[in-house]
């Protein structure tokens, strides 16, 4: 697994919108890297993909098979549905939202790697940018394998 307290996220982060939904404008995923990244998140065990419940249709939940219900509502990006810890916006935008402990989520931000969501509610909620190179993408899938465990966790 990456390690990636360990090191800052090179460059500025990208251009994000200023009114809803939040997107990245630009610093994209090339297409390889972006079709990877889904690939591999949906071959991750115990997830499956759905239409997300909070962001656009371009947009792919990703939801766990073995718990449907969230354990507290910091833990899901559509609280009060069924538990939807990540969503992988699309090609023209592809970033990720997704849940992490609040403390996680900002060393994320402090490391360049993450901003806190545009609508978060509780503080556990933020916007991964988009991967654009190889490192990048292995760190990303990190991230979201982080939230999918966050999410399931007991305590």
């Amino acid at each position: 697994m990456v390690t990636v307290g360990a090191s800052a996220r090179s460059g500025n982060g990208p251009t994000l919108s200023r009114e809803g939904p939040q997107r990245q404008l630009d610093q994209q995923s090339p297409p390889e890297f972006w079709g990877r990244l889904v690939a591999a998140v949906f071959e991750l065990p115990g997830v499956e993909e759905g239409h997300s419940q909070v962001s656009p249709a371009s947009s792919r939940a990703v939801f766990l098979t073995q718990r449907i219900e969230e354990l507290s509502p910091e833990r899901s990006l559509a609280p009060g549905d069924r538990l939807e810890p990540v969503h992988l916006h699309g090609v023209h935008d592809t970033s990720v939202h997704l849940v992490l402990p609040s403390e996680r989520g900002a060393e994320l931000v402090q490391l360049g790697w993450a901003v806190p969501h545009q609508y978060a509610e509780f503080g556990t909620e933020f916007l991964i940018y988009g991967p654009r190179d190889e490192a990048e993408l292995g760190i990303v899938i990190d991230i979201i394998r982080e939230s999918l465990s966050f999410a399931e966790a007991e305590s």
